[in-house]
């Protein structure tokens, strides 16, 4: 049916495989500061983990796999690392995730997801 259309156009699996993959590293909330963080600018280990309130370990082994997936580079120099996105694609995936989320949560009903299993109820500031 699809294929009938002049122009439809599916992409081959290894497009599929690498685009799951980023989608999967970008599934961790501190991997999210972290790039927008850098995004903001590039950043060493210790400011980004101030950041995104994580351990300085912990966003080292975070980067380490950003880099490996092509969605962060490092420049060395002297002793310090500084990271930053890799290119003008990281930085429109991330804002088309952080715009769609922003949708998503006019759309939802926040009673309905504080009593979801799995979830504990969340106190709105009081009105003042």
């Amino acid at each position: 049916m699809h294929t009938s259309l002049p122009d439809f156009d599916m992409p081959n699996e290894e497009q599929v495989h690498l685009a799951a993959e980023s989608f999967r590293l970008l599934s961790d909330p501190t991997r999210i500061k972290i790039l927008w963080a850098l995004l903001q600018g590039e950043s060493n280990v210790a400011c980004l983990a101030e950041l995104a309130d994580a351990a300085p370990t912990a966003v080292s082994q975070h980067l380490a796999k950003l880099r490996l997936a092509g969605l962060v580079k490092g420049r060395r120099e002297g002793t310090f690392v500084y990271y930053s996105a890799a290119d003008e694609h990281v930085r429109r995936l991330l804002t088309q995730g952080l715009y769609h989320a922003d949708h998503i949560d006019g759309d939802i009903d926040h009673d309905d997801l504080d009593h979801a299993p799995g979830r504990t109820a969340v106190e709105e500031p009081a009105a003042g």
